[in-house]
């Protein structure tokens, strides 16, 4: 997923946007033996061959989320600012209290998934290159993943090219996505809900947004999470699924938010309604 701002925001800035692959993808080296910390040592060797300064900002998007989580356990000191846009959840996080996560079908589909990847990757790659299961077209017009208005973007930009089948019958391709799935849903070293403020001078800030119709993360979770972590402001799209970073307006209220402080009142939370 791209980070879409307007050109001339950047400009108005004065900011540099730098969008890398991480190990696997394009043409990064793959690392069979990648973890939550190595993605984090990955960034701050990145940033010190760049030479891009002694702190700098950090957003991730969806998967790549799990990266971000991973630099503010190891590597806060070196960040100036965090923003995660709709961003994984693990329900192997121990802080989850069962009542939360217990009916949640996505983690039993997940917990499947792990066994599969973890005992059996051949089956696993066996099984996802079928050609008789839906092609990745018919998935990303599901609206078991997707709301409306993601089905909507999905017109517009290319999807996920690396989850087409032909893309997935390439070794290389299945191993990394293997890899960033274990490493994302298994067992983390560190509990993110227990992580401490990086930013206690409030000179700098960390920000979760979330669409509140987001059939991939559930918002509830989400803002579970950012009540443990208060030092985390949380903004949510109040129509929106999990591709809002594709929305129109958005990238730009997050660089504004991280940046400057600016806050939309257009993506406050919705409070919610309890009836008994």
């Amino acid at each position: 997923m791209n980070f879409l701002a307007p050109q001339e925001l950047i400009d108005e800035l004065g900011i540099y946007i730098l969008q890398y692959d991480r190990a696997g993808y394009g043409e990064s080296d793959p690392n069979p033996k990648r973890s939550l910390k190595s993605e984090a040592l990955d960034i701050e060797e990145l940033a010190d061959l760049l030479q891009i300064g002694s702190k700098f900002y950090l957003i991730g998007v969806s998967m790549g989320s799990y990266a971000t989580w991973s630099c503010l356990n190891y590597i806060p000191n070196r960040l100036a600012g965090v923003a995660m846009i709709a961003p994984v959840i693990n329900y192997l996080w121990p802080s989850f209290p069962e009542s939360l996560i217990k009916e949640d079908y996505r983690r039993k589909l997940i917990k499947w998934s792990m066994w599969f990847a973890n005992y059996f990757p051949r089956l696993l790659y066996w099984w996802v290159t079928q050609k008789w299961l839906p092609s990745n077209s018919v998935i990303e017009k599901n609206p078991a993943f997707f709301n409306k208005r993601d089905i909507d973007i999905l017109e517009t930009i290319p999807g996920f090219p690396m989850l087409t089948k032909n893309k997935l019958r390439e070794q290389v391709v299945f191993d990394t996505l293997r890899g960033d799935w274990m490493v994302a849903f298994g067992n983390w070293e560190f509990d993110p809900l227990k992580l401490s403020n990086p930013f206690p001078d409030n000179r700098s800030s960390a920000h979760i947004w979330q669409g509140y119709e987001d059939k991939v993360v559930p918002s509830q979770i989400q803002r579970f999470v950012t009540q443990k972590l208060p030092w985390i402001q949380y903004h949510e799209v109040p129509d929106g699924g999990h591709l809002i970073v594709h929305y129109s307006g958005l990238c730009e209220a997050i660089l504004k938010a991280l940046l400057l402080g600016e806050e939309n009142l257009s993506y406050r939370p919705r409070p919610e309604v309890f009836v008994s």
